[in-house]
């Protein structure tokens, strides 16, 4: 098959389905990382960032962790880099494995940012059980495909992978467990919360930086168009006109649908590829990225 190259990325040179053929072939209990890469890095890069975006969004409705999330000033003062620091440390496992020096030092920075503030277990699950269902769910209703059994199998075998290097107790064992644990606990904390709706304002307002000025105000409605009513409900954030969903969403559909047309993509998407990322042109060093603990927030400071 004829391979051509569209903005330094590679398609084809494989069949349509490579990445869906390559992981049915591998062992969802032993080869998750590599079939998480196939999906996150070559096959679903944009829908998948897309999704853990609105993963981590979601969890700015839980007013213990809006609230925590506003208190730092991290995400209101500095969100581009928060933004850009969360996506760059979460992606060394998904690259080289969880036992790779890249990856070790990611997770080791992670665990020490969380540990700067008194986090309870269950809000540590909860976020957790985003990341499994937000992309699964995003990828049936706007991807070109969904996810098959051993690719929800894997993803659900990668994040308890990280749950256990992040010390996380009582992780749930199959995607069933997540998305029950993940619909109950929104449907018990969600809540408006001033410092909630602070960051998540300032979230949309990143956002909106990729396009025009003149777009800020339409992709604010677009954004809104593909949270559902309980996510808008705890922003205190109004509908957008119903013809006008219809549409967003339609259009989204529309373009996973026209995505089955390409052949296979074979570059590899880094998270610092992407657009939305801009905070380190140069390059950057795993043990500065994310936050230190902040003079005034209560919680328990890193020794």
């Amino acid at each position: 098959m004829p391979s051509f190259t569209v903005r330094g990325t590679r398609f084809g040179g494989a069949p349509r389905s490579h990445w869906r053929e390559v992981n049915a072939r591998l062992d969802p209990e032993v080869d998750f990382v590599e079939i998480y890469r196939n999906l996150s890095a070559h096959e679903f890069p944009w829908d998948i960032q897309q999704a853990l975006g609105f993963a981590l969004f979601r969890t700015y409705a839980v007013p213990g962790i809006g609230d925590l999330l506003d208190r730092t000033g991290q995400f209101t003062g500095a969100v581009q880099k928060r933004y850009d620091d969360t996506a760059l440390l979460l992606e060394p496992p998904t690259l080289h494995g969880f036992d790779h020096p890249e990856a070790r030092t990611a997770i080791r920075r992670i665990n020490r940012m969380h540990r700067a503030y008194d986090i309870p277990d269950h809000e540590f699950r909860y976020v957790l059980s985003t990341f499994v269902v937000v992309p699964k769910r995003w990828l049936d209703e706007f991807g070109k495909r969904p996810l098959d059994d051993v690719e929800v199998r894997a993803s659900v075998n990668y994040y308890r992978a990280l749950g256990r290097h992040m010390g996380i107790p009582d992780i749930p064992e199959t995607f069933e467990e997540f998305a029950e644990l993940m619909d109950s606990y929104e449907a018990e904390h969600f809540a408006f919360d001033e410092g909630g709706r602070r960051v998540a304002d300032e979230t949309l307002r990143l956002l909106a930086r990729s396009y025009p000025a003149f777009l800020a105000r339409p992709m604010h409605a677009f954004s809104r168009s593909l949270m559902d009513p309980a996510l808008r409900a705890a922003f205190g954030y109004e509908a957008p006109p119903a013809r006008f969903e219809g549409a967003v969403r339609r259009l989204v559909r529309a373009r996973g649908r026209l995505m089955r047309i390409f052949p296979a993509r074979m570059t590899l998407t880094r998270v610092n590829d992407l657009p939305i990322v801009r905070s380190y042109p140069d390059g950057f060093e795993i043990e500065q990225l994310g936050t230190f603990p902040v003079p005034g927030v209560a919680g328990c400071p890193v020794r």
